[in-house]
């Protein structure tokens, strides 16, 4: 997916309908000149709805989309006649979807399963016509009630990715080549940091049929919890991934400290990050003896790192029945 067609944040000015004024009516006939009230009641004001829908994967349909107005109700009429309601205007957005007041930042709702839906506001109700309010002292009102205006807000629409798995790592960490490897994902692959610009979703094959959703999330630097690099904009992908792996090169300056520092950053974003299970894979084991692998297994044994090379497939059955292990624990 190109980085264009990849949208996760919109705004848009949402208005509910308007209720419809209920009628002031009387009831006329050949033979019956003075008939009671009869004035129906207006309709309701449609409803602005946020469905879920499984076949959007990015915000992109709404990117030009600046109002979202539902209908106004129509007015009663004689007759008794209730006025139609209003249409109610639908909002259709990818799973994993989370919509605040743009001013206040208030959180409104948030879609995680298709087919769901939620009111985001509710339409205006109609007005009762003046038959609601004939009475033994008044048996003629000559008034009736003006539909409830709707509501309406700015609000923003956020996406989160819906993932089983998140790779975490620095840029060029080897992300990417992974799920390429593992899935039938194709992200750009180029040998200079950021070449990940957009979240990549990849679908893993597991034994037996079964399978997992993979996330390779732009590359984290020191500081992303601060908006560096690529900052806030992709750390909130990371909030929605039920299992967390680690990603850091074999040929690293310091494994360990690379670990907190990715850790830490996840932590400073979201204190909750840092209760995800996670698992730590060493990549690009390729580019190393099998004597400096064991040196390092013993140096980073409280971790419980993986050994991969996506290059040569070393270690990635095994990686991907550890995660499996990890997401059904």
């Amino acid at each position: 997916m190109s980085n264009e067609n990849f949208v996760d944040h919109v705004r848009i000015f949402c208005r509910s309908g308007k209720g419809g004024a209920g009628s002031v009516h009387f009831y006329r006939a050949k033979y019956i000149p003075r008939g009671g009230p009869d004035g129906g009641n207006g309709g309701k004001g449609g409803d602005v709805i946020v469905r879920g829908n499984s076949q959007l994967w990015t915000l992109l349909h709404l990117r030009y989309t600046r109002h979202v107005f539902a209908e106004n109700g129509n007015p009663g009429s004689g007759n008794n006649k209730t006025g139609s309601d209003g249409k109610s205007a639908v909002i259709e957005v990818p799973l994993g979807t989370i919509v605040k007041n743009s001013e206040t930042g208030e959180f409104l709702l948030e879609i995680l399963e298709d087919g769901e839906e939620k009111i985001l506001l509710h339409g205006g109700r109609g007005g009762m016509g003046n038959d609601h309010f004939k009475s033994a002292t008044n048996q003629t009102p000559k008034f009736a009630q003006p539909g409830e205006d709707g509501f309406e807000a700015p609000v923003v629409f956020e996406l989160k990715v819906l993932a089983d798995v998140g790779l975490v790592g620095f840029p060029n960490a080897g992300k990417s080549t992974l799920l390429s490897v593992v899935s039938a994902a194709r992200p750009k692959i180029a040998d200079y940091p950021f070449t990940t610009l957009v979240p990549n979703l990849g679908i893993v094959n597991y034994r037996d049929y079964k399978s997992f959703v993979m996330a390779d999330i732009p590359g984290i630097i020191e500081g992303a919890h601060e908006g560096k690099g690529l900052g806030l904009r992709f750390l909130r992908h990371i909030e929605r991934n039920s299992v967390l792996l680690f990603m850091i090169p074999v040929d690293s300056d310091n494994i360990l400290k690379e670990f907190l520092v990715l850790q830490n950053e996840l932590k400073m974003y979201n204190p909750e990050l840092a209760d995800k299970d996670f698992l730590v894979a060493i990549t690009k084991s390729d580019l190393t003896t099998d004597e400096e692998l064991k040196k390092l297994q013993k140096k980073l044994a409280k971790l419980k790192p993986a050994f991969i090379s996506s290059h040569t497939q070393k270690g990635i059955t095994e990686l991907k029945d550890l995660l499996w292990k990890k997401l059904n624990s």
